[in-house]
């Protein structure tokens, strides 16, 4: 062997172990992208920080419509919290297949099923970044109608000419996503710098996606972080001990925000706080995230939560559910005035009517600093103190609104503005999930 050879050899095992090694060290962190931000595939120049601002509350309004609906909902179709108008706040940048091809897919705690849009479509939306073509990619391959994995995921059929496991992914109002069920190489882009494959990952080929709405520059599909058995994070169990934990910015900065996986998605140190998970039944409850939220305070008044009723849910009134894709917090139309009114008792601050409607209550703002009261969700064991800015947005220069909204149906969302300047974790071993007070400017 030549030393040219011998040197490429080592240069290749070289990589390999480095990639093993961060593998093994389950101590990884990857890049999320606001969707409003520059580096996003949504990223529109030509609105204003008015419209991204009204976009979000609708977002979160039609969202929360969407699971009101299909809350207690069974059938043998996969369910999922996104809406055709709500399609998640974040975006993983990752690669698919091999070689690997670059991708956009939606952050979802939410969702279960990872997806991406695949040539040659049948019916595809518009996506402004190339479509995935899997065909051209040796790592592809579809997994048969006669494996375990086909007979283990719900919303599955058969193509039995071509012995193929086939999928649907119904959002409802006219969004749904169809295709092939299939293993695939993912590759992801460390914080760290490194960059590591992930081989047979299950996801979703999707041939047939549509939408009830169009606009230009689309994500590539949906990563899925709920606890269902194809969620991304489930199917990295076994590495990451089924940790992972997210400190989000929002867009004001266009700064990224971090997604930790892992060792380096523990959540701990001084002022660490943690509530167990509700675990509810059904299809569609079972695979999500859901805390008991006793009560809610603003300043020294306590104000005790009673949420939705709904039968099969085995569990108490007061529930809320965690939602990364959600960034207005919802609340049932009956505990939501009561807290109005208790920070209208302490707000001194002169009025503003919101006439786009989003905003129930929002106040002009003096050119001195204004003193919001605190607010602080009373969680099973954990006592969260909100950040003042997650929970009073600033729709204009001058005005601030009360960033919550009432929902007649009755469920409950914590949205993923309301946890600004927090790391929060997730521990599927521990059934935990945890909150830190951190600038994540800084993280």
């Amino acid at each position: 062997m030549s030393y040219f050879s011998s040197f490429i050899l080592l240069f290749f095992c070289i990589i390999y172990l480095t990639v093993i090694s961060h593998a093994i060290n389950n101590d990884f962190s990857v890049e999320l992208i606001h969707r409003d931000s520059y580096k996003s595939p949504l990223y529109d120049p030509s609105q204003t920080k008015f419209q991204l601002i009204l976009n979000a509350v609708h977002r979160s309004i039609n969202r929360a419509n969407y699971m009101n609906k299909e809350f207690s909902t069974t059938g043998n179709k996969f369910k999922s919290s996104l809406t055709a108008d709500s399609d998640g706040e974040y975006l993983m940048n990752y690669s698919v297949g091999t070689p690997p091809f670059n991708v956009y897919g939606f952050f979802d705690t939410g969702s279960n099923l990872m997806w991406v849009q695949c040539k040659p479509c049948n019916i595809c939306y518009n996506q402004t970044s190339p479509i995935f073509n899997p065909s051209k990619s040796s790592s592809y391959q579809n997994i048969l109608c006669s494996s375990r994995t086909c007979k283990s995921v719900e919303a599955t059929s058969c193509s039995y000419d071509r012995d193929a496991c086939k999928y649907t992914v119904d959002y409802g109002r006219g969004t749904k996503t169809q295709g092939d069920l299939s293993v695939e190489t993912l590759t992801l882009n460390f914080t760290s710098g490194s960059i590591v494959s992930f081989p047979k990952i299950v996801i979703g080929c999707g041939y047939t996606n549509t939408l009830s709405w169009e606009y230009n520059g689309q994500s590539s599909g949906v990563v899925g972080f709920g606890k269902g058995p194809t969620s991304f994070i489930k199917q990295l169990d076994s590495l990451i001990d089924g940790k992972f934990s997210y400190c989000l910015n929002d867009n004001e900065l266009n700064l990224s925000s971090k997604l930790n996986f892992g060792d380096a998605a523990i959540v701990s140190g001084d002022n660490v706080l943690s509530s167990p998970m509700i675990n509810m039944i059904g299809n569609y409850q079972k695979d999500y995230y859901y805390l008991n939220l006793k009560a809610f305070s603003v300043g020294n008044k306590r104000i005790k939560f009673r949420g939705f009723k709904n039968k099969g849910i085995n569990a108490s009134t007061d529930t809320i559910l965690v939602d990364s894709g959600t960034p207005v917090t919802i609340f049932p139309h009956h505990f939501y005035h009561r807290l109005e009114s208790a920070v209208k008792k302490v707000v001194k601050l002169k009025r503003f009517k919101d006439d786009s409607g989003s905003y129930s209550l929002c106040y002009n703002m003096t050119s001195h600093q204004p003193k919001f009261p605190i607010l602080t969700a009373h969680f099973n064991g954990a006592d969260v103190k909100l950040d003042s800015n997650g929970v009073f947005h600033q729709l204009y220069e001058r005005v601030k609104c009360l960033g919550f909204r009432p929902n007649n149906d009755g469920l409950a969302i914590l949205g993923s503005k309301a946890l600004l300047n927090y790391l929060v974790g997730y521990d599927l071993k521990k059934n935990i999930i945890s909150f830190k007070p951190t600038d994540c400017t800084k993280y």
